[in-house]
Order: C-alpha cells, then sequence, then structure tokens
C-alpha cells in the first residue's frame, strides 16, 4: 500500500474527535497550520521537547509500538519533573517509508500512553529520512509552584523513586551483543524480560510529580544517570551533595543477572531510567514518602544536600570515584 504524507497523518494521527467537540483547552486541533490552544486561568504553560534517534535511543529493531510508547513518556517525565499536569503534544516523525504496520504499532503505543495521562495530539509534521521521532509536549501548573533544579536547601535528603539500572541492564540484553548477554537471557528470562521491558517501556513518574510539587524543594528526572545528573541538581540550587552509594535502590531482577559492581555501574551511568530525584526537607520526607507509597512506588534516601559544590560519592563510608561517567551525546 502507498502512502502520501496526509494520508498518514489522517489514518494514524487523527482522532475521531480531533476537530469537534475536542479535548479540554483545544481550540483548534490536527488539521490546520498550527493548534490553538488555551491555558487555564491561574495556570502557567509548561514546554519540553525530546528528540529519538533509532540507533542512538533505541535498537533499529525495536518494536514500533514500544519507539511510540518511549518517543511520549520521556517528554512526560520531563513535566513530572516540574510537577506539571500534562495536556497537548505535537509530532515530528521521520520516516525511511510509510509502512503501515509499523504506523499502526507506532501511533497504538503513542495513544496508548497518551490517553493513560490526557494528553491530545494537536499537531505535528511527517517527513521522510532516517528513522526520528521528536515531541513537543506542553502542560500546565499552577502560577509560581512549578518544581525546579533550584530551589534545594542545605540539609535536603536527596531521595529517589523507583530502582535505578533497569533500563542500562535492559539494553544489554535486548542487544544482545556479547556471549556473556546472551547466556544471562538464557539462563535468567523472566529477569532478562522485565529488565528489557523497563528499557522499552519507561514509566514516566506524572502523578508522584504532581504529588510532590507541595513537598519537594527541587526535581529532576534521570535521563543521563545519576552520576551525571545529581551534579546538574545539586549546581543549580548552588550546593554540593554527598551521596551514598550502598544505598542506591537496586531491583531484585537486576541484582539477580550481575554481581554488586556491574549493578551498581549501571544505577550510576547507563541513563534511561526515567524516575525523579528529589530534594527534600528532613520534616517532609515522611509527607513525600507516604504519596508515594499510595501511588505503589518506593522511594529511597540516598543521599543529602550540602554547602559547598560538587558531589562526594560514598561506600560504606569512604570515599569512592564511580567508574562510569553518565550519557553524552557528543562524549
Amino acid at each position: 500500500m502507498s502512502l502520501g504524507e496526509f494520508d498518514l497523518i489522517s489514518r494514524y494521527f487523527t482522532r475521531a474527535d480531533a476537530r469537534s467537540p475536542g479535548p479540554p483547552g483545544v481550540v483548534l486541533g490536527i488539521g490546520d497550520d498550527a493548534a490553538l490552544l488555551q491555558v487555564p486561568a491561574g495556570e502557567e504553560l509548561v514546554a519540553a521537547v525530546d528528540t529519538i534517534v533509532a540507533g542512538r535511543h533505541f535498537l533499529e529493531r525495536t518494536a514500533a509500538h514500544s519507539i511510540g510508547h518511549r518517543a511520549l513518556a520521556v517528554n512526560l517525565s520531563d513535566l513530572a519533573a516540574m510537577g506539571a499536569t500534562p495536556a497537548w503534544a505535537t509530532l515530528a516523525l521521520t520516516l525511511p517509508r510509510a509502512d503501515p504496520e509499523w504506523l499502526q504499532g507506532f501511533a497504538s503505543g503513542l495513544f496508548t500512553l497518551a490517553e493513560q495521562h490526557s494528553v491530545a495530539l494537536v499537531g505535528g509534521d511527517t517527513t521522510a529520512g532516517p528513522l526520528t521521532v521528536s515531541i513537543q509536549l506542553l502542560g500546565t501548573v499552577a502560577a509560581g509552584t512549578a518544581l525546579r533544579r533550584s530551589g534545594a536547601q542545605p540539609g535536603d535528603l536527596l531521595v529517589v523513586t523507583g530502582s535505578l539500572g533497569d533500563a542500562g541492564a535492559g539494553l544489554w540484553l535486548a542487544a544482545r551483543a556479547t556471549p556473556a548477554a546472551q547466556a544471562v537471557a538464557a539462563a535468567q528470562p523472566a529477569a532478562s524480560e522485565a529488565l528489557i521491558r523497563r528499557f522499552d517501556y519507561p514509566l514516566p513518574r506524572v502523578a508522584f510529580g504532581c504529588a510532590a510539587r507541595t513537598l519537594a524543594s527541587a526535581a529532576m528526572d534521570l535521563s543521563d544517570g545519576l552520576v551525571a545528573d545529581a551534579p546538574k541538581l545539586a549546581a543549580a540550587s548552588g550546593l554540593g551533595a554527598v551521596i551514598e552509594l550502598q544505598r542506591l535502590p537496586l531491583s531484585p531482577a537486576l541484582r539477580s543477572i550481575t554481581d554488586s559492581v556491574q549493578a551498581r555501574d549501571w544505577a550510576l551511568g547507563a541513563g534511561d531510567d526515567y524516575e525523579l530525584l528529589l530534594a527534600v526537607s528532613p520534616e517532609r520526607f515522611q509527607a513525600l514518602a507516604e504519596a508515594a507509597a499510595r501511588l505503589d512506588l518506593p522511594l529511597t534516601a540516598i543521599g543529602e544536600l550540602r554547602a559547598g559544590s560538587g558531589v562526594s560519592w560514598l561506600l560504606d563510608g569512604r570515599v569512592h570515584e564511580p567508574r562510569v561517567a553518565g550519557y553524552d551525546h557528543f562524549r
């Protein structure tokens, strides 16, 4: 089947109700030169954009459904870190060819996650070229209440949601690039599948981000690995930090497939976890932990912020220099 650009948009990305009466805040959606959106009174607009590229952010053979999910999830994670409520998205999709089966899978992955978070696709563009997906996500937050990286205070605890390192292990397993990865995948299929799914289907912590907005003093999402991202939060707040590596939350699946050193390296440097790193005063930590528990989400204190600069990494009370550096596209 040969699909033109406008057939592609109409068939896979235009919802039946895209033009009337429309999702909340959408004055005009897909079909015009640009979307018209109405931000509720007393709210601020929050905008994020991420691009994912085949062979760089996901394997060439990754299922289209996963790619659609991931493209939106990484943006949802950014809004979660701000404590914002997602609302609208635009999509720029570059495709080597317009394959109906691939497009159906991609759209299904995208819209399944979008519907879970009440996100309306309101516009975008399609072009021919190497597989690349860019999504701009727009949301709202009550004026003056957004979480930022810069709000932490000396003495605040550093806490993380969920578990770290699973996505890095999942990518290693999915790639099957070494005999060791192949052996682990064959010997421990259940744990391997769970870890691969953590890479293929990141879980943005949107509900928790909104709950944390009135409790945490600063936040960011962990996309490039803790060893790269924690210094960014500390520096934005004009502080230093101490992180205790033995406290890092490592899942049973991760622990079951490797030793503690490799598990720790993945937790520190692999990236793609899309968990939240937050600063919270000791007095508010219990309330934040209770908010996480209501969402069945683990929350772990891994260190604290202090006057000064830089991050000190401790392992069982001793200074420890991580072997990994975190993800950087141009390094």
